[in-house]
């Protein structure tokens, strides 16, 4: 767990906490152009989670935040405008990726420390504070140590955390003809090839420009040469796929198994019994990244998975899933406005250029209401 960075929140709300000195002037340069408001007294239960809307490991912090009901300030780190390659962000989680989860003073910047963190800190019975839901019981996505099923929710946590999504995503873009109704443009690949090509030269454009961060830098440019090596290799691709298959055979056991245990009681049946747990949050946000990706008739569609298919659709259902997630059909296109709006807030352009991109939006705006129609309605 990464300590508190003591760092005095500015009063713009939209500037991330961590651009800020101790004095609470802005380090990078920029001043606050917004009406200068009454400056929020400091709250140590304030929950702040800095993530991006389609990274897999944030979907699921915001699933577990979500079902457990927490009060939560959600910040945007837009992966494609390479905010989690600037200098305050990289100050803020010491060069790792998103999410990162403030509470208070406290900074936690690894996944699965998030998780475990939340559990520990926010479950039980009534509690009545800012950052839950008012007067509300936090539900218990772990069970208890002593609990028969503790020890099977956090086998299924790593068995499923340990797929390498990373790679089945870009794989899928860079390899489309692997897949089957994938949802991703086909103009996607050749912007990853190209976003993958200048990011190398990206890195080492802000090393020279932040010296004090050369490390972390240096550490995310061989992370990422390692990956484009990895992800563009069909072979290896088809290997992780096949792996996929055989964990995707044992959790289709497994909720075999939970339909024979609860025969003839009237209860609904998730992974690992009747309760929903984290086994079930990330098997449900690994299923539905599958059907983005164009995997779905692969892996359960087919009819090869009954039991899978049956979970996928009851999971959809449930609050948290609709809010964080949403419908799956409109998953990119939710993706790309946010963005855009937020490259024109950033760099305004000229009025030709305005205009063409509203016209462009307004486009594909158009275009997708109707695909959408004529495919799903």
């Amino acid at each position: 767990m990464a300590s508190s960075n003591n760092v005095t929140p500015t009063n713009c709300s939209w500037w991330p906490i961590s651009a800020t000195d101790e004095d609470g002037k802005i380090t990078d340069g920029e001043e606050c152009e917004e009406p200068t408001a009454e400056p929020r007294p400091f709250n140590k239960d304030r929950l702040v989670l800095y993530h991006w809307t389609q990274s897999f490991t944030s979907q699921k912090v915001r699933l577990v935040i979500n079902e457990k009901g927490l009060v939560c300030e959600e910040r945007d780190v837009s992966m494609p405008l390479q905010e989690h390659k600037e200098p305050w962000f990289m100050r803020l989680n010491l060069g790792e990726e998103v999410p990162v989860l403030l509470h208070g003073e406290t900074i936690i910047s690894d996944y699965n420390q998030i998780i475990d963190y939340m559990e520990k800190k926010f479950v039980g019975g009534m509690v009545c504070c800012s950052f839950i839901s008012p007067c509300d019981t936090v539900a218990q996505l772990v069970p208890d140590v002593d609990s028969p099923l503790h020890e099977r929710v956090q086998q299924y946590r790593r068995l499923l955390d340990e797929l390498p999504m990373d790679a089945y995503t870009h794989g899928c873009i860079l390899h489309p003809e692997l897949t089957a109704d994938s949802m991703i443009p086909k103009y996607a690949t050749a912007e990853i090839r190209r976003h993958l090509a200048n990011a190398a030269t990206e890195l080492m454009k802000l090393d020279h420009e932040e010296p004090q961060l050369t490390e972390p830098y240096l550490s995310k440019q061989k992370k990422l040469m390692a990956k484009i090596l990895d992800h563009d290799n069909v072979n290896y691709l088809k290997k992780i796929l096949g792996d996929l298959a055989m964990v995707l055979d044992q959790v289709e056991a497994e909720l075999e198994k939970r339909k024979l245990e609860y025969q003839g009681q009237k209860c609904e049946l998730w992974l690992c019994g009747p309760e929903f747990t984290l086994a079930d949050v990330c098997l449900g946000a690994l299923l539905h990244r599958l059907k983005f990706l164009g995997l779905s008739k692969k892996y359960w569609e087919d009819g090869s998975r009954a039991n899978l298919q049956s979970f996928f659709v009851r999971v959809q259902k449930r609050y948290a899933f609709r809010k964080v997630l949403g419908d799956i059909h409109t998953t990119l296109l939710s993706a790309v406005l946010p963005n855009a709006f937020r490259m024109v807030k950033k760099k305004p352009p000229s009025f030709f250029g305005a205009s063409f991109l509203m016209g462009s939006l307004g486009g594909m705006g158009y275009f997708a209401y109707w695909y959408l129609k004529k495919k799903y309605m």
